[in-house]
């Protein structure tokens, strides 16, 4: 990996992360939500420490294993942003708009190099 783009993700994945647990503060914290919420927050944070881990691998498997559970978590945030309550609060749905779409673009990322190392 070139080291300009290695680094510029991992500054992207931190900032999705941030984002994603600014998102969370703004959420109304009932049972239902609770649960979502440290799901949502597990899984963005997971993406960036995950991606961290890769640049420092020990090895070509364990670098394909960190950017499959990238991936994986980008997928699996993109699911618990959807099912968060937002109450029809329209700034909190467009926060969680362009979150979808940030998970969504760091899944294909990660997806495109998989395909790479592959």
């Amino acid at each position: 990996m070139e080291d300009s783009k290695k680094y510029d993700l991992e500054e992207r994945t931190e900032k999705f992360s941030l984002r994603v647990r600014d998102f969370c503060v703004k959420l109304k914290k009932n049972v239902i939500n609770i649960e979502y919420i440290k799901q949502l927050i597990r899984a963005a944070g997971s993406i960036a420490a995950n991606y961290l881990e890769a640049n420092e691998n020990l090895g070509e498997k364990d670098l394909k294993m960190r950017i499959k559970i990238c991936r994986k978590e980008s997928k699996e945030s993109q699911l618990w942003l959807k099912h968060v309550l937002v109450y029809e609060v329209e700034t909190l749905d467009g926060e969680r708009k362009i979150l979808l779409q940030e998970a969504s673009e760091l899944e294909k990322i990660f997806g495109a190099i998989l395909r790479k190392l592959n």
